[in-house]
C-alpha cells in the first residue's frame, strides 16, 4: 500500500485526515456537501501511515452522526469490482471499522452493510469480526452458510477453515455455528476448532528452528548462522550467554564485541550492555564507526537498553553527533536525562523538526522529554509538530508535552483535543481543558454519556465533574 497523500493542516481535508480536533469543529461549520466529500475521501483512502496504532473510526464514525451522514459512498466502496482485485485489508479496513461504531450507535443501515459485505466481500474476516461485537444472535447464524460457503469440502478447505476459525480475534459466531444443529454447519465448525486446537499444540510442542548448544562459543555460532538466513537473534542470544557465560569467559565475549562475525559481535554487544560492563560503551562506539549496518544498528539498540548513568555521561558527549548515534544519545537524555540537559534535549527536537520535519519516527521521545524536563521555550516548536504531523500518535504526545510546558495549553489546544481522534489525547484534554470554554462543557457532557468512550476518558471526565469540584 503506497503511503497516503495528506493535504496541509489549513484545509478541512488535511485536519480530518490527521484527525484532529479542529477537523470535527470546521466540518460542522463548513457547508453540509463539502464536509461529507471530505470525510467519505478520509474513510474510503485511510490517511493513516500505520492503521494498527493510529485510530481514526470512532472519529469519523461521529462526525458521520454529527452530520447526518449517508453510507451511500461507503457501500459504493465496498461493493467496487476492486474489492476483487486488490484484497489487502487496508483497502476496506477503515470503513469496515466505522460502519461498526455506526452500528453500535443504532444505525441499521451500517448493520446491514456489514452483514451484506461480510456474506460477499473479501475482507469478510474483519467484518465478521465487527459484527461480533454488534450483532444478535439471529444475525450472526443467518451468515453461517454463506461464510462457510468460502471454504470448499476438500482437504484444502477444510484446513483454510480450521486456520480462520483458529485465527479470529472474535470467536462468538464461529462458537454460535458450532451449535448449529445442521450438520454442514455445526459439525463443520466443530471439526475445525478441534483442527485448529490442535495445531495450535503441536507449535507449541514442536521445536522450530536450531537451537544453541551449551557454550559461549556455540551460541555466536548460532547468532552468525542466523544473520546468514536473514533473521537477527541477537537478544536471545544475548540471553542465552547470560545462562552459558562465566567468569572467566568475558575475554571472549569482548573479543567477539570487538571483531567478530556480525551475528556473534551483535549478541556480544548486547550481553555487555546488558551486564553494565564498563567496556562496553566505547565497543558500541567502535562498532557504530566500523562496524556493518547490521552491527551499528545493534550496537545503538544495546546502547539505548542501557539505564546506568554511566550511559547518560556518555550521552551527554555523544549527542552532538550527525549519526544515528548522536540521535540515539538524544532519545537518551530526554528518557534519563537531568534538568540540566533540558537544552541538549531542546536543540536536538529543533535539529530534528529542521532536517526531518515534524513527522519524524525520532521526534516522539524527544517530545515526551521536552514534557518530562518541563521546557518551557519548547512550546513553539511542540506546537508546530502538534499543529503539522500526520501522525495521530505523536501529535497526542505534544499534546502531553504541551501540558506540561504551556500555560495557555489549557484555553488553548486543550480545547480542541477534545474532539481528537487518539482517546489519550482526549483523555489529556478531559483532564486540562478550561471550562471558561462553552464549547468544553458541553463536549464533557457528551464524553460522559457516550457509551462508546474509553474507560479512561470517562475517568477524566468524572473528575471534572464529581461532587467535589465546579459544575461544568
Amino acid at each position: 500500500m503506497f503511503d497516503p497523500v495528506i493535504a496541509p493542516s489549513g484545509t478541512l481535508l488535511g485536519l480530518l485526515q490527521r484527525g484532529r480536533g479542529d477537523g470535527t469543529l470546521h466540518a460542522l461549520a463548513a457547508p453540509r456537501a463539502e464536509a461529507l466529500a471530505a470525510l467519505n475521501h478520509c474513510v474510503l483512502n485511510d490517511p493513516r501511515h500505520d492503521w494498527q496504532v493510529e485510530n481514526r473510526s470512532l472519529y469519523y464514525a461521529r462526525l458521520y452522526l454529527d452530520l447526518h451522514g449517508g453510507l451511500e459512498e461507503i457501500e459504493r466502496h465496498l461493493s467496487d469490482v476492486d474489492d476483487h482485485l486488490d484484497t489487502d485489508e487496508a483497502r476496506t479496513g477503515l470503513a469496515l471499522a466505522v460502519l461498526g461504531h455506526l452500528a453500535s450507535y443504532g444505525r441499521r443501515d451500517a448493520l446491514a452493510l456489514l452483514r451484506n459485505y461480510a456474506a460477499r466481500g473479501s475482507n469478510w474476516a474483519w467484518a465478521l469480526d465487527e459484527l461480533a461485537l454488534r450483532d444478535d444472535d439471529a444475525g450472526l447464524r443467518s451468515l453461517a452458510t454463506p461464510i462457510l460457503a468460502r471454504f470448499p469440502a476438500t482437504p484444502e478447505g477444510e484446513a483454510e477453515l480450521a486456520t480462520a476459525v483458529r485465527d479470529a480475534f472474535e470467536p462468538r459466531p464461529w462458537r454460535l455455528w458450532a451449535d448449529d444443529p445442521r450438520e454442514a454447519v455445526g459439525a463443520r465448525v466443530r471439526a475445525a476448532r478441534e483442527a485448529g486446537s490442535f495445531d495450535r499444540w503441536q507449535r507449541q510442542m514442536r521445536p522450530t528452528g536450531p537451537r544453541p548448544g551449551w557454550s559461549v562459543q556455540a551460541v555466536f555460532d548460532w547468532a552468525d548462522q542466523a544473520v546468514e538466513r536473514g533473521t537477527e537473534l541477537h537478544v536471545p542470544a544475548a540471553r542465552c550467554l547470560s545462562a552459558v557465560a562465566g567468569e572467566g569467559d568475558r575475554p571472549a565475549i569482548v573479543t567477539a564485541a570487538r571483531e567478530g562475525g556480525d551475528g556473534a559481535r551483535c549478541a556480544a554487544l548486547h550481553y555487555l550492555a546488558e551486564s553494565q560492563d564498563p567496556v562496553v560503551l566505547d565497543l558500541i562506539e567502535a562498532a557504530v564507526s566500523s562496524g556493518s549496518r547490521t552491527v551499528a544498528d545493534a550496537a545503538i539498540s544495546a546502547f539505548e537498553r542501557m539505564c546506568g548513568e554511566e550511559a547518560v555521561d556518555r550521552a551527554r558527549g555523544w549527542v552532538h553527533r550527525p549519526d544515528p548515534l548522536g540521535a540515539s544519545a538524544a532519545a537518551v537524555l530526554a528518557c534519563r536525562g537531568a534538568a540540566g540537559d533540558a537544552h541538549l534535549v531542546l536543540g536536538a527536537v529543533r535539529e530534528t523538526v529542521r532536517a526531518d520535519g515534524p513527522d519524524s519516527p525520532l521526534l516522539g521521545t524527544l517530545v515526551d522529554g521536552t514534557g518530562r524536563l518541563g521546557i518551557a521555550c519548547a512550546a513553539p516548536v511542540l506546537r508546530h509538530v502538534y499543529r503539522e504531523t500526520t501522525s495521530s500518535g505523536l501529535r497526542g504526545r505534544a499534546a502531553r508535552a504541551l501540558a506540561a510546558t504551556d500555560a495557555s495549553f489549557a484555553t488553548g489546544f486543550a480545547v480542541e483535543c477534545l474532539w481528537d481522534c487518539e482517546e489519550t489525547t482526549r483523555e489529556i484534554a478531559a483532564w486540562h481543558a478550561a471550562t471558561g470554554d462553552i464549547r468544553v462543557a458541553e463536549r464533557l457532557r457528551r464524553l460522559a454519556a457516550d457509551p462508546a468512550e474509553e474507560a479512561e476518558v470517562h475517568a477524566a471526565v468524572r473528575s471534572r465533574m464529581g461532587p467535589d469540584t465546579p459544575a461544568v
